[in-house]
């Protein structure tokens, strides 16, 4: 990274605006820490070597770039499922709107509750992950996340979640700038599905600190969209016992810009990690960038990981990926498997790949492809030869492009409700 002096008037500026708040001992510690790595490490730039293909000029600045609120009669997500919801407005929880937070199998805090209290079993994971997630790769907005973050939900799974926890985010102020902070514990054996969806802020950024115990299951799905000028930032950090399996799924629509990270290590035998995502960008509507980062580690015997990623682009689009598998020398018989697509709809849209295996085992079998391309024309040729016109067969090969990501998803009632929201975009982004 560039040196920390050369960055310190942006930092400064950006924080100028920012107020660590108070709590417990381990809570004020830990945000103390988490500043002080930000201050080591400064704020990303071009010349980051994890930051060459997003600009984050707008993610640094200390005002949050204005965002239009974008209005539509469509239902919101997961609307018709059974779940517990937990609203948040612009980065502050709406417990008017939201549900009540009890629920069999799980306890459920707001972030800033469990920091008030001298003991609490997140002081163990607040910021923990997070700082473990700095090395090898410098993340100073996570860092930045972890100090400054009020709002959140501290979520433990002691068993079987009865229903999903559906966490909204709505977006009312054209300037808003939030920062919300989530840590989930899934105990040995417990098992706990998340659902997140909503725009959240005209600039939002989102950590969440997952720890998977032994013989537990943790299924993540996120759907980002509608507002067409927001921006987000986003981190995943996760720690998995041993058997444990870790699913997490995001579809991305809309958005100037959209940076999702995640860090996954895998320190228990036999555990499981599959990551995948698909994002859809039209820059008729506006600027579209979006950026997966991941970065997983095996650090146990015979684990498995999968990290699926698949990018629509048109009218100058532009779709990011950088990921990478490190193998430490204890991980024998790890299975690891990287793919990165991009299919551009028109020359003016371009993808950007930066695929890495670093493997110290010598019992493995670790694969990585990305590849760019066009609409296949011998298969549009053969949709339109059998009646199809050429905006739906386009539609048709765009979905069975996805598939392969989407399939990543278990629940086959969330699959077919996101293959119909996909239908859906691609409907109103025809021709």
């Amino acid at each position: 990274m560039a040196s920390p002096a050369a960055k310190t008037d942006p930092l400064d500026a950006r924080l100028a605006g920012l107020t660590l708040s108070d709590g417990a001992g381990w809570a004020k510690a830990a945000r103390a820490d988490a500043l002080t790595r930000l201050r080591a490490m400064g704020l990303p730039g071009k010349r980051d070597e994890y930051w060459k293909f997003t600009d984050p000029t707008s993610l640094n600045q200390p005002a949050a770039p204005p965002a239009k609120c974008f209005v539509t009669d469509e239902a919101l997500p997961f609307s018709d499922m059974d779940r517990l919801r937990i609203v948040f407005v612009d980065g502050v929880f709406d417990a008017a709107a939201s549900d009540d937070l009890s629920m069999e199998g799980v306890e459920v805090e707001l972030l800033a509750d469990a920091m008030a209290r001298d003991i609490h079993w997140a002081r163990d994971l607040y910021g923990v992950m997070e700082a473990r997630g700095q090395t090898p790769v410098a993340r100073p907005h996570a860092a930045l996340n972890t100090a400054y973050a009020e709002n959140g939900v501290v979520i433990r799974a002691t068993g079987r979640a009865a229903r999903p926890i559906s966490l909204v985010y709505l977006h009312n102020s054209e300037t808003s700038d939030a920062i919300l902070h989530h840590v989930v514990k899934v105990e040995d054996g417990a098992s706990l599905t998340i659902l997140e969806n909503g725009p959240a802020a005209a600039r939002f950024s989102k950590s969440m600190e997952v720890e998977v115990g032994d013989d537990a299951a943790f299924h993540h799905i996120r759907l980002q969209g509608r507002d067409h000028e927001r921006r987000a930032a986003t981190h995943m950090f996760a720690r998995l016992g041993a058997r444990a399996a870790y699913k997490s799924f995001t579809l991305t629509v809309n958005g100037v810009l959209t940076r999702n990270e995640q860090v996954v290590e895998l320190t228990g035998d036999n555990a499981l990690a599959h990551i995948a995502g698909a994002a859809l960008g039209d820059g008729a509507t506006g600027d579209f960038h979006h950026d997966d980062t991941v970065f997983v580690t095996h650090d146990a015997v015979d684990c498995e990981s999968r990290q699926v990623f698949k990018k629509v682009l048109r009218n100058g689009a532009e779709g990011v990926f950088q990921g990478k598998i490190l193998v430490k020398p204890e991980a024998q018989k790890t299975d690891g498997y990287q793919l990165s697509q991009a299919l551009l709809l028109d020359d003016n849209a371009s993808f950007q790949a930066k695929p890495e295996l670093e493997i110290y085992a010598d019992d493995v079998q670790c694969s990585h492809g990305s590849t760019t391309g066009a609409i296949d024309e011998e298969a549009l040729f053969y949709l339109r030869a059998r009646g199809v016109p050429e905006g739906e067969a386009t539609d048709l090969l765009v979905l069975a492009f996805l598939a392969e990501s989407i399939d990543e998803i278990e629940d086959e009632t969330l699959r077919e409700d996101i293959l119909t929201r996909l239908q859906g975009w691609l409907d109103r982004h025809r021709g």
